[in-house]
């Protein structure tokens, strides 16, 4: 056992010193960020997760203190006893207790360290995988540990908020029921049940909507859920979502419950006020003016459609366009000297990775085009301006292409000029609710459930569902802030006939349909009550309010973009043994 923790307890973390508190006697541990020995004195820069604290080992206030205050080196774990003396005018201002200093009286070193494989400080260019291969070291930097409290603080102010709003907290099983669709399933081998498997929850969708049937009526959950699917920066094969869901509401009431989350973590955390209600915007403007369904409101400038104005343009790329079925989308940029040639240049290189190809034009007096577009109708021309609401000097790009490349690249576009130009606003919170997305989606003649197939659809659009299921729209919302989806839900279907309906549209027969959701549909017979929820992402919450690059900067162990845990070096290999327990056989030609 420790003899200094025996006899001390730490009386302030490394954050909290200031010139007030000049002459107290403190006990401080932590960590040693750099040392300064000026011979018959050494200087320390002890740390913790809340901060640092500036150390002074000095020959006439205690010799037995330099001696060892000589020999510490990085990341030496110590404790020390000591009394807080003011810094005068030598006052070091880039840190909270830059005002004081602690004059050391004993020292207890716990742990000694290793040179690091690299410095423990923020600004670091080291390789991402040497940092990953050593999380527990890169966890010490002062951004990530900053990024994780913030984590924590959402995860806190969230329990209380819904606690408060009389939400019970309740789990959900993690291994499942595999049921296809969707996003792809991790599998766990039963080994009580040879040859059989549970999945891992991707969501806890039926389960909640369960807890509803059993009439608790307010249910939320901070849960892990699980998906095996490809990785990019903003994914990761383990997430964790906030879940919520609701009885007896509509969209108006759960939507209003949810704002009244967010404003409160904007201004506990941030002390940001977020006016509401938020803005409410159809998935068909989202599309029409931005070509995506989670539009960053930062920026101002809009996309316009200009497919009839380019039918008889005699331009024959966009009439070839048109013809396939496919539209031309355009964006108006106001007169600007940032946006020079060589940013336009550079256009077609960014909209190759889209699939798609961009052409711009300059215009002048009168409404005269200069650029790409050499031939284009002047009719077409001054009609494409007006729709646009092009001025002398502006520049309009254009995309044409099928509906879906075309919004892609033209949204897309719009961002990143946005960006170069300046046009973003920087620090600013622009939060809204997408509503009325489509209820499926149809490519080839193929029907399948844009969100899951226990999404209402809109009341006056039910009687579309046999004859036109491609225009009925759901009663779904997305939360979208700064061009980020950061939650999403619907009100669910509680009628039996109306459930059935949905299912016919999809193709899903009576006997998928109880081999998949049999104990949901079972339960909605006994009475069901009108439920709706959502789930917010809450790593990209963190990601967002701590201002992180990256998901993995607001987890403490993430996984890399192939699913390994370098530090952990995970997944690996199991023995023969364990294989036959769970009676599975590999295939022979598995690489090892």
């Amino acid at each position: 056992m420790s003899a200094f923790l025996a006899n001390h307890t730490r009386t302030h973390n490394c954050g909290a010193l200031r010139a007030t508190d000049a002459g107290a006697q403190v006990v401080l541990t932590g960590w040693v960020q750099s040392s300064r020995d000026h011979g018959k004195a050494v200087f320390i820069d002890l740390r913790d997760r809340d901060g640092k604290t500036q150390l002074v080992f000095d020959e006439a206030f205690d010799p037995k203190a330099l001696e060892v205050g000589k020999d510490l080196r990085s990341e030496w774990c110590i404790g020390i006893t000591g009394e807080v003396r003011s810094r005068g005018t030598m006052v070091n201002d880039k840190l909270s207790t830059g005002a004081i200093e602690v004059w050391v009286k004993s020292i207890e070193v716990f742990s000694k360290s290793d040179t690091p494989p690299f410095s423990i400080e923020d600004a670091i260019d080291t390789n991402e995988q040497v940092r990953l291969k050593y999380r527990y070291l890169d966890l010490r930097r002062p951004k990530l540990q900053k990024s994780l409290m913030t984590r924590s603080k959402i995860t806190r102010l969230t329990r209380q908020y819904l606690g408060d709003n009389n939400f019970l907290e309740m789990e959900t099983p993690f291994m499942v029921k595999y049921t296809p669709g969707g996003a792809r399933n991790f599998l766990v081998p039963s080994r009580l049940n040879p040859g059989e498997f549970y999945a891992l929850a991707e969501s806890p969708q039926i389960f909640k909507q369960l807890l509803m049937v059993a009439g608790f009526e307010r249910y939320f959950q901070i849960v892990r859920c699980f998906r095996d699917e490809d990785l990019r920066n903003d994914r990761q094969p383990e997430f964790t979502q906030i879940d919520i869901e609701m009885s007896f509401v509509n969209e108006a009431i759960l939507q209003k419950m949810m704002e009244g989350l967010v404003t409160k973590l904007w201004k506990e955390i941030l002390d940001v006020d977020i006016p509401a209600p938020f803005r409410r915007m159809t998935y068909a403007e989202a599309m029409a003016k931005y070509g995506v369904d989670k539009p960053d409101l930062r920026c101002d400038l809009e996309l316009c459609e200009v497919t009839e104005a380019c039918k008889t343009s005699a331009f024959k790329i966009f009439e070839d366009a048109i013809a396939a079925g496919g539209i031309v989308k355009a964006l108006r940029i106001p007169a600007n000297p940032a946006l020079t040639r060589k940013i336009l240049d550079g256009l077609p290189d960014f909209t190759k990775s889209f699939g798609a190809q961009c052409a711009w034009v300059k215009v002048g007096e009168g409404g005269v085009w200069t650029g790409g577009l050499k031939g284009f109708a002047e009719s077409a021309r001054d009609e494409v301006n007006r729709v646009a609401g092009a001025h002398s000097g502006d520049t309009i790009l254009f995309v044409a292409n099928k509906a879906k490349v075309a919004n892609a690249t033209a949204g897309a576009l719009r961002l990143f000029i946005g960006d170069k130009l300046g046009l973003i606003r920087k620090g600013e919170w622009q939060f809204m609710w997408l509503i009325d997305p489509p209820l499926f989606e149809i490519e080839d003649g193929h029907v399948a459930a844009a969100h899951h197939p226990f999404t209402s659809p809109r009341a006056e659009d039910e009687e579309l569902l046999e004859t036109a299921p491609e225009r009925v729209l759901a009663r779904a919302y997305d939360l979208v802030l700064n061009g980020n989806e950061v939650g999403g839900g619907s009100i669910r279907i509680h009628r039996s006939d109306l459930q059935s309906r949905v299912f016919a549209a999809l193709g899903i027969s009576e006997e998928h349909r109880k081999a998949k959701f049999g104990f949901l549909l079972d339960a909605f017979k006994y009475g069901p009550p009108p439920h709706g929820g959502v789930a917010f992402g809450l790593d990209r919450l963190a990601m967002l309010i701590s201002n992180s690059d990256s998901l993995r900067d607001v987890i403490a162990f993430p996984k890399t973009q192939k699913g390994s845990d370098l530090m952990t070096d995970c997944p690996t290999h199991v023995s023969q043994k364990q294989l036959d327990e769970l009676f599975i056989q590999l295939k022979p030609d598995l690489p090892i």
